[in-house]
Parts: C-alpha cells; structure tokens; sequence
C-alpha cells in the first residue's frame, strides 16, 4: 500500500458510496480488504447495521480499529483474517451489501465472490470497483492480472449475482464500478469451492 495520503487521493469516497448504492437503509456491510478504513469508516458512519471490516494485514486492522475508536464509530468489528483461504467466519445470509474494491484481481476471485454470496442475504447488494484496466492508472495491479469490468461482471455472474441498472459505472479519475444482486437462485453446483 502507499502511504494513506497518496491512496486517499485516489478516491472520492462519498461519490462513489453513493453511486455504489450503499445508503442510510444499508444494513450489516462487509468489506474484503478494508486497507485504511477509506470506505468501511464512512460506511460504518452512514449504515444501520454493522461493519465487518476484514484485511489480512494486521498493521491495517489495527489502524482502522484506532481511527474508529477515535472518531467514535461503535459499528465498525475489524478482524485480521485470510479470508481467501479462511472465509469470513460470518454465518450464511448476514449481510446486506459487501464491498469488493480494488480486490478481484486476487489469484482465485471465484473464492471471494462464492464467499460473499454465502454471506448475503436473499437480494443482498455486492458493490464491486476496480482500476480501470488502463496502463496509466497512478497505482493499481499490474495489467496483465488487472480485471477488465466485463470479466468482474461474468465472475460475479457465475457466483450468482445479476447486474443491476445501470450497470458498468465509471467512478473519475481511476475506476470502474457496479452493483450486482444476490439472486434468490443457488449458484451452479459446479462454481462451488
């Protein structure tokens, strides 16, 4: 990660909360890689229900439990955890929305995707934003892993998910993003980990 001041340059959290459909109606969140808090401390100030923050970097869990703490942000339960090859450890259908951002680059995302809709609840929300598959992107993976939207699109399509209006956003400078639907229908047996 760069140092906060730089990455928070990156975003215009707000905007892209709003455009990523998560609103005051939002119920428990859950964030797969929460970095420096950039999203699950606004979040957790605009949301009804909890926010699971989870990274695997323990310097980072430790930096947004502190931030919450000081703007006092009693929603917010950060916890170090792998959850590639761990899960969440949250029970089946205990969220509302997940936030997938800047994190299906990963080497397996089927495994991410799979995990939040076990996560989400029936007509759950799954919020995804990645860098725009542009080599002149300030930060970002490296092209030759870096998603292009319609390939997020077709991995959360094969975990279940359908594309909400109005579909494939851009959210200035750097990124893309869209809001994909938990359908009440299973996942193909065969997508399953």
């Amino acid at each position: 990660m760069p140092e906060e001041n730089m990455w928070d340059g990156f975003f215009n959290p707000p905007i892209i909360i709003e455009r990523l459909g998560i609103g005051p109606e939002t119920g428990a969140v859950v964030e797969f890689g929460c970095g420096y808090g950039t999203f699950s401390l606004p979040v957790a100030r605009l949301v009804r229900g909890p926010v699971y923050a989870f990274d695997v970097e323990p310097e980072m869990v430790k930096m947004v439990r502190e931030k919450a703490r000081q703007q006092e942000i009693g929603n917010i339960v950060c916890s170090v955890r792998d959850f590639v090859t761990q899960g969440t450890g949250l029970p089946d259908a205990a969220a509302d929305y997940v936030m997938m951002f800047n994190i299906l680059h990963a080497e397996q995302p089927h495994i991410l995707l799979r995990e939040a809709r076990r996560v989400l609840q029936p007509n759950g929300r799954l919020g995804i934003m990645h860098w725009n598959y542009d080599p002149s992107t300030p930060r970002g993976p490296s092209m030759s892993i870096r998603p292009r939207p319609e390939q997020c699109r077709a991995w959360a399509e094969d975990a279940g998910f359908i594309l909400l209006a109005p579909g494939i956003t851009s959210l200035p400078p750097y990124h893309y993003g869209m809001i994909m639907d938990c359908t009440a229908i299973p996942p193909n047996p065969s997508q399953r980990a």
